[in-house]
């Protein structure tokens, strides 16, 4: 198990817990200002971006992803315990479970399994796949044990808009030439003590990398709960 897998593990679960504690403490009051302050962060890291790297084109994928940590706190923030299992099974269950089926059988299925070689070149179509299929079959589980199709049938989309949230941020560090979203503040002593809250040591991400995809897939949950 190298370094990197370690610390995804060690965050991941240790993240999980503390979620799992304030989703049900004070009907989710705690895990709601959690979430916020991390989407804090996020932008905290993503504007330091522009010390590296500035462009008009940059500065629009910016104010995007500010978008969409905004609007994904919102959703957060108006949401409960019962819907929020929903994301955490679709959207962390995608990232964990597309990093651990890459690892371990990344190439031996596909020969040619880089599906997204100028976005995310560690991507593997073995780990995209099995990580897809794992997470919206946790969702749908959830959804026949303890929920509805009638009104949870959205939260099936919470895997595949992981995806693209996670490849919209990787796609946006390309741009900037970013290659870990705490790259730059964690060279401040103050940053660098809070960075460690996620486990943001050098080469590990910060904030933003831990939650681009929940913010992402939360924003367009919010937008489809609008037009319903």
């Amino acid at each position: 198990m190298d370094k990197n897998f370690r610390v995804r593990v060690i965050v991941g679960v240790s993240m999980f817990a503390v979620a799992l504690v304030a989703l049900y403490i004070c009907d989710s009051i705690p895990f709601k200002i959690l979430f916020g302050l991390f989407s804090l962060m996020s932008v905290v890291e993503l504007l330091s971006f522009f010390k590296k790297k500035y462009s008009f084109y940059n500065l629009i994928l910016a104010i995007l992803e500010i978008g969409f940590l905004a609007y994904g706190t919102i959703f957060v923030a108006q949401t409960n315990a019962h819907l929020f299992w929903y994301i955490i099974l679709g959207v962390p269950g995608y990232d964990v479970f597309a990093y651990l089926f890459g690892k371990l059988f990344g190439g031996k299925i596909f020969k040619k399994s880089r599906p997204f070689p100028r976005i995310s070149k560690n991507k593997t179509w073995e780990g995209t796949i099995l990580g897809l299929a794992m997470a919206i079959g946790l969702v749908v589980i959830k959804i026949a044990l303890t929920g509805s199709f009638a009104t949870d049938w959205m939260f099936i989309l919470c895997g595949p808009l992981a995806l693209i949230g996670d490849l919209y941020e990787s796609y946006l560090k390309r741009k900037f030439a970013v290659k870990d979203s705490n790259e730059i503040i964690i060279k401040n002593k103050f940053f660098e003590k809070l960075e460690m809250c996620v486990g943001g040591t050098e080469g590990h991400g910060g904030f933003l990398d831990r939650i681009d995809s929940t913010a992402f897939a939360c924003t367009i949950l919010l937008i489809i709960y609008g037009l319903l």
